[in-house]
């Protein structure tokens, strides 16, 4: 287990604290529409932390070619239809490049700024040279509003019920999960990024962003610094 994380429930539980049954009831949101919208089609996508494919799966429907990267077997145990690389996204180190990189589920703010360079040097290392980066941010309201719940109308819900400050600008969120046959925990490190914060971040990487792909700017399209970044499909916000 990776420190400051923690889970609990029935099932095996990843080094960050998922609970691979939860990831496997919890729905799939717009994402997969959002990258279908940007990427060029049936283009070869390298999906870092990809889960039990909540996203995999509806990507190879749209035709998309995946490589399914998680540090948890359990979890590619349930993937269908991709390649799958089980090992850490920091340590990744493929002969190949992608179409489109993908980093999703807030992993960019990963509270160890040193493993958020590992991912981050790990998708400069695998996009092509007119490839792209996906990067999936934190709301500006993530950590706002704290204790709140969403009941999904499928039959369980989701609460944030802290998010505590723990030092070096680091947060530590505790997170519940309940379903009527099962409940689960989550307990994981966070580190909130200003987008002027983000943004240093992607420089110091070698990345830029090229745009924020949604209103609330959590997704985003980053390119090599030196390089174009290929053609995008969808409006986007531009940055600044």
């Amino acid at each position: 287990m990776r420190e400051g994380y923690k889970g609990t429930g029935p099932g095996a539980i990843t080094p960050d604290g998922c609970a691979v049954e939860l990831y496997s009831r919890l729905p799939v949101g717009d994402e997969p529409e959002i990258i279908a919208g940007v990427a060029p089609r049936g283009a070869r996508i390298l999906e870092l932390g990809s889960g039990v494919g909540r996203m995999t799966h509806p990507l190879i429907e749209r035709g998309f070619t995946v490589t399914a990267v998680d540090e948890s077997a359990e979890m590619l145990e349930r993937v269908r239809g991709a390649r799958t690389i089980c090992s850490p996204i920091e340590g990744l180190a493929l002969d190949e490049k992608f179409d489109v990189v993908l980093l999703a589920s807030f992993l960019v703010h990963t509270g160890d700024p040193e493993v958020r360079r590992g991912m981050l040097a790990t998708c400069l290392r695998h996009v092509a040279d007119d490839g792209f980066v996906l990067i999936q941010r934190e709301g500006e309201d993530y950590h706002t509003n704290v204790p709140r719940e969403r009941v999904d109308p499928r039959g369980f819900t989701v609460r944030i019920a802290s998010t505590e400050p723990i030092g070096d600008g680091v947060n530590s969120v505790f997170v519940e999960y309940f379903f009527p046959d099962g409940e689960w925990t989550q307990t994981f490190r966070t580190r909130p990024l200003t987008k002027e914060q983000f943004e240093e971040a992607m420089d110091e990487a070698g990345l830029k962003v090229d745009r924020y792909l949604t209103e609330d700017r959590i997704w985003v399209k980053a390119v090599c610094r030196w390089g174009d970044g290929g053609a995008g499909g969808v409006k986007a916000v531009p940055v600044g």
